[in-house]
Parts: C-alpha cells; sequence; structure tokens
C-alpha cells in the first residue's frame, strides 16, 4: 500500500460519524476521503475514489442485505470492510461472514480496541470484538473448525490451553521450565497456523476444540 491509507464512512447516524472524524484525523496517518449517509451516495462516493477501507454500520446505511456489501467488495478489490454498528443478529452475521466480511465491531469499544480495529482491517487481518466471537461461537454450535489440532505440535497444544486459562507469557516460561523467547516463538507460530490476530480469537478456538471447558479469560 503506497503512501496513507484512504478510509470512507458510511453511516447515517450524527454523533458516530462525528466521532469516526475526529478520531482518523487525530491520528494525522489516515487519509478521510468521504463520508456517506446512504447506499447511493457510498457507490457515488466509491466510483470517484479508491479507498483502502470503508466503516459501515449495516443497520443505518439502506442496504438491502448484506449481499451488497459483498458486491461492493467484488467490485472495488483492494477495499476492506469493517462493519461498527450496536448490535448484529445471528442472521446477519451468517449473512456477513458467508459474504466474506473479515472485521466487525461494536460502536461500545474503547479507543484502543477500535484503532486497533481499522489498523487490522486495512491490514486484511481479521478482528471480531468479544461479543461477536463469543455470537460466532453460537452460530458454529461448538462444532471443530477446518483447522485440525494435527496442524499442531503437543506442545504449541499444550500453550494454547494456557493462554485460554489466562496465564501471562512469563507464567507460561515459568511452568513449562522454557525461556520467554520460546513461548513467544510457540505463540507467533500458533497463530500463523490458525490464522488468528489476538487472544480472542485462540479462545475461541480453544472452546471449539474442546481444549478448556470455560471462557473466562483475560486479554
Amino acid at each position: 500500500m503506497k503512501g496513507n491509507p484512504k478510509i470512507v464512512i458510511a453511516d447515517s447516524q450524527f454523533l458516530t460519524v462525528e466521532s469516526l472524524v475526529r478520531l482518523i484525523k487525530g491520528e494525522n496517518k489516515y487519509i478521510l476521503c468521504g463520508i456517506a449517509d446512504s447506499r447511493y451516495s457510498l457507490l457515488k462516493l466509491l466510483q470517484l475514489n479508491t479507498p483502502d477501507l470503508l466503516i459501515t454500520d449495516i443497520n443505518l446505511i439502506d442496504y438491502d442485505s448484506p449481499d451488497d456489501l459483498k458486491s461492493i467488495i467484488e467490485e472495488n478489490k483492494n477495499l476492506s470492510v469493517l462493519i461498527l454498528t450496536n448490535q448484529v443478529t445471528h442472521g446477519d452475521l451468517g449473512k456477513l461472514l458467508k459474504s466474506g466480511i473479515k472485521n466487525i465491531s461494536l460502536k461500545t469499544e474503547e479507543k484502543e480496541e477500535l484503532l486497533s480495529s481499522i489498523e487490522m482491517a486495512i491490514k486484511k487481518k481479521k478482528k471480531f470484538s468479544d461479543q461477536i466471537l463469543e455470537m460466532i461461537l453460537e452460530l458454529s454450535g461448538n462444532k471443530n473448525t477446518s483447522v485440525e489440532l494435527s496442524g499442531l505440535t503437543q506442545s504449541e497444544i499444550e500453550i494454547i490451553k494456557l493462554i485460554a486459562d489466562g496465564y501471562t507469557t512469563k507464567e507460561i516460561a515459568l511452568k513449562k521450565l522454557i525461556s520467554i523467547h520460546t513461548v513467544m516463538t510457540h505463540r507467533k507460530n500458533i497463530f500463523r497456523k490458525l490464522d488468528i490476530n489476538n487472544v480472542s480469537e485462540l479462545v475461541m478456538f480453544a472452546v471449539r476444540k474442546g481444549l478448556i471447558d470455560n471462557i473466562e479469560y483475560y486479554i
């Protein structure tokens, strides 16, 4: 990506738009290239600009269905989409995931978490808020995903369990009698193999695979 990432906002809620504008401009590393308050105005903006990221609320823009976003993504190959909303139904969540949406956050997130969501979306890395992850887990019915445990070493599986149970890197190193550097290397390899980006996603993976019995954890 050349230059500063360009962002388009599509949301009809005044306070949300004002807050996002202030947040984006305050970072001094993004270019805000347009604001849309309807599907029509968004499509017009996308004809005139080639943004890297679209931040939108599916409930406050007159999309016919989540499939509208799938069409927008297909027509704008380099565009990432961050859904930022107050709530999402299980039905819409399932449709969004099938449409290729990989970034969904809630408007209740703290500033740093929201900035992280924006950055991850721009980098085309998956990130969901904790509540959304729980909904994804419910949709999956706690069934195994396509990722097989056979792709992980026994040491990596043990470290997944410890991370999911809330152990810190230092505590894991002491418990397993290995160096902190070795734990960090294992952690990087685990995240790479599972194609995940944060502890929340790792916990959900561990729950689905039956590696832990509860989801009381710290991030």
